[in-house]
């Protein structure tokens, strides 16, 4: 599978692949129960977490129907009941192996492989070993550190998944603030960059997205209220999501925010949330816009998001994924013939 999907994605134009996460189980995030000690799986005692925010409170009769045909894929907590150790050592090294043996031959540069940012990484977990929470997030960044670096150590691109980045604003505020949201963010960059410890950053990708679900998205936070956060992070690369109809218009952030010398900005320029294939004019216009703001050096293009975040959860029909990634290429094309003549 990982072999077929690197030549697909070859085939289509893609520069820089991944593996598909073909090696992952559970989904994109709660994958690591499997390398991870410490914990144990029960049934929700309470609430399920993943289906409250103030998006799902606004729009609650939406989701009462989309959750009738498309259940969220978690439905059992995780708690923490022991040391947290990395265990996953030969399940990892089995998904680099296959990747490399993929790429081989193929003519790429880079690849890389996506895993959690400590802050999605068996999200909404429950403490019931540590002192604090707060203890127990520290020994998870320094477990999943070995992951990080299993990855970059073997010549790959680790690039960090981090959904709950911004979307836990629409899950804190309310009944909590702004305030409260924005102390939290601040101290889940000194963990992340915790995790990053010893690792090179231009290694290093970074992936910020509001969540994959398709809903109307109306309480996420604004792009400006967190890219200088998102820039402390120690990584080489920021994929930020941007195409859909929520967040495209924020590429104007970036007139006013710098993009750090020797970083490249990655943006969405296609969109996860849609069967709608972008024309490659379009594409192409995405790019160029950010590239006249921060270099035309400095962008790579993007999709939103991974097109599936679950073994079985498919929102884009397999055929629609791959005529995407084909106008992305081809938008690539149009762009640098614009910005290069």
């Amino acid at each position: 599978s990982v072999k077929d999907v690197v030549k697909q994605q070859k085939a289509a134009g893609i520069d820089v692949p991944s593996d598909g996460e073909f090696g992952k189980s559970i989904s994109w995030s709660q994958y690591a129960l499997t390398r991870l000690s410490g914990f144990e799986r029960r049934p929700f005692s309470g609430v399920n977490p993943f289906a409250t925010g103030a998006d799902r409170t606004r729009f609650a009769a939406f989701y009462a129907e989309m959750d009738s045909r498309d259940p969220p894929n978690t439905n059992a907590e995780s708690v923490c009941t022991g040391p947290i150790t990395y265990t996953g050592h030969a399940e990892l090294q089995q998904d680099i192996d296959n990747f490399k043996a993929a790429i081989a031959g193929q003519g790429f540069e880079d690849g890389f492989l996506p895993v959690a940012a400590i802050s999605s990484v068996i999200p909404d977990r429950k403490n019931e070993y540590y002192k604090s929470d707060e203890d127990c997030t520290v020994a998870l960044a320094e477990a999943i550190r070995v992951e990080y670096k299993m990855i970059t150590d073997a010549g790959l691109l680790v690039q960090l998944d981090d959904a709950r980045f911004a979307v836990t604003y629409d899950r804190m505020v309310p009944p909590k603030t702004f305030k409260d949201y924005m102390a939290w963010l601040e101290w889940m960059v000194g963990i992340i960059n915790h995790s990053l410890e010893g690792i090179p950053e231009d290694k290093v990708r970074y992936h910020v997205c509001w969540g994959s679900w398709p809903g109307p998205h109306t309480t996420d936070i604004p792009l400006r209220e967190i890219v200088h956060q998102i820039l402390k992070i120690k990584a080489g690369a920021f994929v930020i999501e941007g195409a859909n109809p929520r967040h495209e218009h924020e590429w104007k952030v970036w007139k006013d925010v710098k993009l750090p010398a020797g970083k490249i900005l990655v943006p969405g320029v296609i969109s996860h949330a849609t069967n709608v294939v972008e024309h490659p004019e379009l594409v192409a216009e995405r790019i160029v816009r950010y590239a006249k703001l921060v270099g035309r050096e400095n962008v790579i293009a993007s999709t939103d998001c991974g097109f599936a975040q679950g073994p079985l959860l498919q929102r884009v029909h397999e055929s629609i994924m791959w005529a995407k990634f084909e106008a992305l290429a081809e938008g690539a094309k149009l762009a640098s013939k614009e910005l290069w003549g």
